[in-house]
C-alpha cells in the first residue's frame, strides 16, 4: 500500500504571509511618526538664538523668560497648528480620494478650499474683517460649495467622475469670483487677504491651536467609526448593499466628514495647496497592499506641512508662506499624474 506522505509547514511558518504587510505597515508607521518628531525638533532647534540644551531646558519647564517667549509662544504654537493642518487636509484628501474612486478628488481640485477662500476674502474685502470672522467665513464657505456640488452632481445617487466633474466646474468659477473681489478691493486689503488664501500658518495663538485640536478630537474618531463601512463601499455599490451597507448614506456621510475636516483646517491656515491631493497617494505608495491608510495619510500630511513650512522660513532666503511651498511642489505631481494616465489609456 502507498503512503502519500504529505509535509506541513512547522506553526510558527503559517501567518508568515500575513505577517509581513503587517510588519511592512507597522515600520512604515514608525518610519513616518519619527520623520515627524524630527521636524519637530528641527522646528524649535533650527535657528541659532536657542541651543539644543536651550530648547530641552525651556521644555522642561526651566527656560528663561525670554526662551519660554521663543519656544511656547513662537515656534511651538506654529509646529502644532502646522501638524494638526496637515492631519485634517491629509485625511480629508484619503476620504474624497476613497469614496469616490478618483485620484483627482480633494477639496483644492474640487473647490471647496476655494469656496472658503472666497468667502474668507469677502469678509476681509468687503466687510474689513478679521480674526474669528475670517476663520467663520471660510468654514461656512467650505461647506456651501461642497452642499452645492453634491447637489448638482446628484442622478439618483452620486458617482465619481460627476462629482469631480462638477466640482471643478465650481472651481472655476470661485475662481472667478475671487478675481473680482481683489480688482475691486484697496490694495492694503488685498494684501492680507493674499498672505490668508496663499495658505500660511504665522505666529498662531494657543487659543486657535486648542480650537482646532479639539475640531479633530471629534471628528478622527468618527472617521475611524466610518472606515469599516468605508472599505465595504471599496467593493462597490452593489456589494456593499448586499452587504447591508446604506450606500448613499455612507458616501454622504463620509463626504460630509472630509469636508468639515477641510473646512476647520482651512478655517486656520488658509487652503494649503496640494497636501490633500498627495497625502493619501504617496502614504499608498509606501504600504505593501492598498487599502485606506489614513494613519499613514495623516503623517505624511504633517510631515509635508512641517517640512515646507521649514523650507518656506529658513532654506529660501526669505519667509514664504507654506502655502506656495506645497503648492510647487504639488504641481509636478498633478502632472505627473496626469501624463501617466493618459500613457496607460486611462481617464483621470
Amino acid at each position: 500500500m502507498n503512503a502519500t506522505t504529505v509535509r506541513t509547514a512547522p506553526a510558527g511558518d503559517a501567518p508568515a504571509p500575513r505577517r509581513r504587510p503587517a510588519r511592512r505597515t507597522s515600520v512604515v508607521i514608525g518610519v513616518l511618526v519619527a520623520l515627524v518628531l524630527a521636524l519637530l525638533w528641527l522646528g524649535l532647534s533650527v535657528e541659532n538664538t536657542l541651543s539644543v540644551p536651550d530648547v530641552l531646558r525651556t521644555l522642561a519647564g526651566q527656560g528663561t523668560s525670554g526662551e519660554n517667549f521663543v519656544v511656547f509662544r513662537l515656534r511651538l504654537p506654529r509646529l502644532v497648528l502646522g501638524a494638526l493642518v496637515g492631519a485634517a487636509f491629509a485625511l480629508a484628501g484619503a476620504l474624497f480620494q476613497t469614496v469616490l474612486r478618483n485620484p483627482l478628488a480633494s477639496p483644492d481640485i474640487l473647490g471647496i478650499s476655494g469656496g472658503a477662500s472666497l468667502a474668507a476674502a469677502g469678509v476681509i474685502l468687503l466687510g474689513g474683517l478679521s480674526g474669528v470672522a475670517v476663520s467663520l467665513a471660510a468654514l461656512g464657505g467650505a461647506v456651501g460649495v461642497a452642499v452645492a456640488i453634491y447637489a448638482l452632481a446628484w442622478r439618483s445617487g452620486v458617482s465619481g467622475y460627476r462629482f469631480v466633474l462638477v466640482g471643478v466646474g465650481i472651481a472655476f468659477l470661485v475662481n472667478a469670483g475671487l478675481g473680482y473681489l481683489i480688482s475691486r478691493a484697496n490694495i492694503n486689503d488685498v494684501r492680507e487677504a493674499l498672505v490668508w488664501m496663499v495658505g500660511s500658518l504665522g505666529t498662531p495663538p494657543w487659543a486657535h491651536v486648542a480650537a482646532l485640536a479639539a475640531a479633530l478630537v471629534v471628528l478622527v474618531p468618527g472617521v475611524a467609526l466610518l472606515a469599516g463601512r468605508l472599505r465595504v463601499l471599496q467593493l462597490g455599490d452593489d456589494t456593499a448593499g448586499g452587504l447591508g451597507v446604506r450606500v448613499e448614506v455612507t458616501r454622504l456621510t463620509v463626504l460630509g466628514a472630509a469636508v468639515v475636516l477641510a473646512a476647520v483646517a482651512t478655517a486656520f491656515a488658509g487652503p494649503v495647496a496640494f497636501v490633500a491631493f498627495v497625502s493619501a497617494p504617496v502614504a499608498r505608495r509606501l504600504l505593501p497592499t492598498a487599502g485606506l491608510a489614513l494613519v499613514p495619510s495623516a503623517l505624511v500630511g504633517v510631515a509635508l506641512v512641517l517640512a515646507a513650512d521649514l523650507a518656506g522660513q529658513h532654506l529660501l532666503g526669505l519667509q514664504v508662506p507654506v502655502g506656495i511651498v506645497t503648492g510647487a511642489l504639488g504641481a509636478p505631481y498633478l502632472l505627473w499624474l496626469l501624463a501617466t494616465a493618459n500613457r496607460e489609456g486611462r481617464g483621470a
